[in-house]
C-alpha cells in the first residue's frame, strides 16, 4: 500500500489555480522529494495532506484514509515542521516538548522515555532546562523536528526544514533525520531549496503553477534533463580540437558536455592517448531543476 496516493487534486483561491489536475504516490518508507520555486504550490499541497485546508477537486488517500473523514487518526500518523518554528521561546526545551506530548495522552513514564530517547538521538540533552529563545538556530530547529516525532510518526512532513542553517548544522541534523526515520520505519515527505538534500531523496516530483512538470528518482532526473561533463586537463587546445566535438575552456583544461555516461565511455575508449587526466561529473540537480522550470532556487549551488 501507498503510504500517500493524490489523485487529480485541485484547488483555487478565487482566480488564482494554486493546483491543477495534480497526481502523484508516495511508497511507504521514501524519503519523497516535493520541489518548485516559491508560490508553485507545495504548501497548499502539504496544507491538504495535513486536513487544514479543504480540496475542491480530487482525491487525497493518507495509510489508505481520506484526511476529511479521518482527521483524528491522520493527526497521530502525521508528524509536520515547516518553515518557521512553532516552539514557544520563553519555555524551555522540556516544557516545549512536554506540552506538545499532553496533546497525544503521552504522559510520566512514557513522556520521560521518549524524551530522553529523542534527546540522545538528536543531542539535545545538556540544553533540556534551557529556555528556547537561548537556543542557536541549529538547536532549535532539532527540538522542531524532536517535537513533530514525539508520538511516533508514521510520516514526517518536512517543509524547508533546514533553511538558513549553516552546511555543518544542515548535515548533522540530515545524519539524526535519517537515523529516526531507518529506525521508526518513516516516510518522509521534504521540501527544499538545497538540491543537494533533493539528490538523497528516493523518489522526486516537480511542480510548476500547481501541476506536476518532472518526475523520477534524481539519477532519472539527471539523465533526462540534463548532460553529464568530461573535464579534461594536461592537453593543449590543438588536441582537443582533434575530438570534432564540441568543448569549452576551464581552469587548467577543457569541458565537454555529453549527453550520458556510455557515449564519455565511448569518447574515451576511442582516444585514450587524449584522456591521460579527466573526470567526469553528472549532472547536478541544480541543474534539472533550472531545465525543467527555468529558475534556479535560492540556496541552490
Amino acid at each position: 500500500m501507498e503510504m500517500i496516493e493524490i489523485t487529480h487534486l485541485s484547488k483555487s483561491y478565487g482566480k488564482l489555480k494554486a493546483v491543477s489536475d495534480l497526481s502523484f504516490n508516495v511508497s511507504k518508507g521514501q524519503m519523497f522529494g516535493f520541489l518548485g520555486v516559491n508560490g508553485a504550490g507545495k504548501s497548499t499541497v502539504l496544507n491538504m495532506i495535513c486536513g487544514l485546508i479543504s480540496k475542491d477537486e480530487g482525491t487525497i488517500r493518507i495509510n489508505g484514509m481520506e484526511p476529511d473523514h479521518n482527521r483524528e487518526i491522520l493527526h497521530h500518523l502525521i508528524g509536520a515542521v515547516y518553515q518557521y518554528s512553532a516552539l514557544d521561546g520563553p519555555l524551555t526545551v522540556r516544557e516545549n516538548l512536554k506540552s506538545r506530548a499532553a496533546l497525544y495522552g503521552i504522559h510520566g513514564k512514557a513522556f520521560t522515555h521518549r524524551l530522553e530517547d529523542l534527546a540522545e538521538k538528536m543531542d539535545f540533552t545538556d540544553y533540556l532546562d534551557r529556555p528556547l529563545n537561548r537556543l542557536s538556530g541549529g538547536q532549535k530547529r532539532r527540538i522542531d523536528i524532536a517535537r513533530a516525532l514525539f508520538h511516533h510518526p508514521k510520516l514526517l512532513i518536512l517543509d524547508e526544514p533546514t533553511t538558513g542553517l549553516d552546511p555543518s548544522t544542515r548535515t548533522i541534523i540530515w545524519n539524526m533525520i535519517e537515523e529516526v526515520r531507518n529506525e521508526e520505519d518513516m516516510t518522509v515527505i521534504l521540501t527544499t531549496h538545497y538540491m543537494e538534500e533533493a539528490a538523497g531523496c528516493d523518489h522526486i516530483v516537480i511542480i510548476d503553477h500547481g501541476e506536476k512538470i518532472a518526475e523520477g528518482t534524481p539519477l532519472q532526473l539527471k539523465n533526462t534533463y540534463v548532460k553529464d561533463h568530461i573535464s579534461l586537463y594536461g592537453i593543449d587546445e590543438e588536441t582537443v580540437r582533434t575530438l570534432n566535438i564540441p568543448y569549452t575552456a576551464i581552469p587548467d583544461g577543457w569541458d565537454i558536455p555529453v549527453e550520458h555516461t556510455s557515449l564519455a565511455t565511448q569518447l574515451i575508449c576511442a582516444h585514450p592517448e587524449v584522456f591521460h587526466d579527466y573526470e567526469l561529473i553528472k549532472g547536478r540537480m541544480d541543474d534539472v531543476f533550472l531545465a525543467v522550470t527555468g529558475s534556479s532556487l535560492p540556496g541552490g549551488k
